[in-house]
This record gives C-alpha cells, structure tokens and sequence, in this order.
C-alpha cells in the first residue's frame, strides 16, 4: 500500500486532523475493519509521517469513539456493543423522523425524482452483486444520499449535523453489507424508502415522520443483531 495524500506542509494540528480524517474515512468504508490493530508503526511508514501526529490522531478516533485502547493490542477499531447501536439508532430516529418532516416544505418533485432513482439503483446495485469488495466505494454512495438529502432538506442545519454525527459514529460498510447478504432485509428497505417518498411527495409530514422513524428503528434493530451473532468473535467489552 502506497503513502496516502495529506496536504501539502501540513503540520502541528492540522497535519493531525488529517491523518485522523484519513483513518477515520478507512474505517467507515471498511479497510480497516472492525477489531483490526493499529498500529502506530504501520500508520506512519502507510501515511509518510512520524508516530507523534498518528499517536495524537489516535487519541482523536479514540475521544470520538471509533477506536479502543485494548491491553496488550494497543489500538484497534472499535466494535460497537449492540445496546450501543440500538440506543444510538433510538435517537436517530427520532431526529430523522423530525428531518422529515420538515423536509415537506422544500423537497421538490425533482428532488423526489432524484431520490426514487438513488433508492432504486440501490436495490438493483445490491440485488446484483455478491460482496460489498465488488462495488467501489465511491459507487455506493445511494444509501447515505437518500437519508442525508432529507436531512439538508430540513432546513435545520444543526439537525442535519446531529444525524451525521451519529452515523459516523458506526462503520457505514457494515450497514453496505446488510443490504447484498439478506435479499429481504435488502426488499423491506426498498419499499420503507418508496413509503417515505411517498408521504413527502404528498406533503404529508405526520406520516413520513412515522415512516422514517419506524425505518431507522428497524435499520437499527438489523445492525445490533448483526453484531450480536459476531460478539463471541470480535466483540471486546
């Protein structure tokens, strides 16, 4: 693996946003997955840079949740608790539920256009292909299109920023990988998001803050198993 771009004469705290913005961007997509070490060494020969700022990076991916200090393995990525996901899930639904409804105000029909088109090239993406390794990461983005659109249609930046807050906070490929290996996890979340474009096209906010609420507890409820049925292998504490 080559040295991964930072900015040019970046030091001091920005050189350490950086490289903290590129492990934290690996750890979403899932290149470094869930459990794995790492380690300082590794991290500073792959970014080009000496242990201090990946040390400091670290410490940042660690106060923000994304990483745990485990005894005797050092740093590893933290693998999410499942009371941890549906908690956090219990609170995005709500939040996403009040994005929608206020999303009524301004979503157009172009942008319903535009979304009913994501959530379907979603379907067929995933309907397709076998392994979330087959599709790019920068071609998987219909998922997090559809729900942050609604977000930034709210009108509520802060909103908007609270929901993307707790969606960084758990590896998005993970949610990727639900949808290719469970056809009729993949067929619920196709039709839950028609349901919800439905009720915002009609301009009904009462029932798209319903549906999308009773989508995301559901979305929740898939992830926590999800990590349940991995917990006697990777789970830590």
């Amino acid at each position: 693996m080559g040295q991964e771009a930072l900015p040019e004469h970046a030091t001091g705290p920005a050189l350490v946003d950086a490289i903290a913005a590129l492990i934290r961007t690996k750890i979403m997509s899932g290149e470094y997955p869930i459990g794995a070490q790492l380690r300082q060494a590794e991290l500073a020969a792959e970014f080009g840079v000496s242990r201090t700022p990946v040390r400091e990076a670290l410490r940042q991916l660690q106060t923000g949740g994304l990483i745990d200090v485990v005894p005797n393995r050092g740093a590893v990525v933290r693998v999410p608790s499942p009371w941890d996901v549906r908690e956090a899930y219990q609170v995005r639904a709500e939040l996403e539920g009040l994005a929608a409804s206020l999303a009524v105000e301004n979503i157009s029909a172009e942008h319903i256009e535009q979304l009913r088109a994501a959530n379907k090239a979603m379907y067929e993406r995933t309907s397709k292909e076998s392994r979330l390794d087959d599709i790019p990461p920068s071609e998987r983005p219909e998922n997090d299109l559809f729900h942050s659109t609604i977000a930034d249609l709210s009108g509520n930046s802060r909103l908007a920023r609270m929901i993307d807050e707790i969606n960084q906070a758990f590896p998005r490929n993970v949610s990727a990988q639900l949808l290719l290996t469970d056809s009729r996890y993949r067929d619920e979340n196709f039709r839950e998001h028609e349901r919800i474009l439905d009720a915002l096209a009609a301009g009904d906010a009462e029932t798209a803050r319903a549906e999308l609420r009773e989508h995301i507890i559901k979305a929740g409820e898939h992830l926590a198993r999800w990590y349940e049925k991995r917990s006697s292998t990777v789970f830590r504490g």
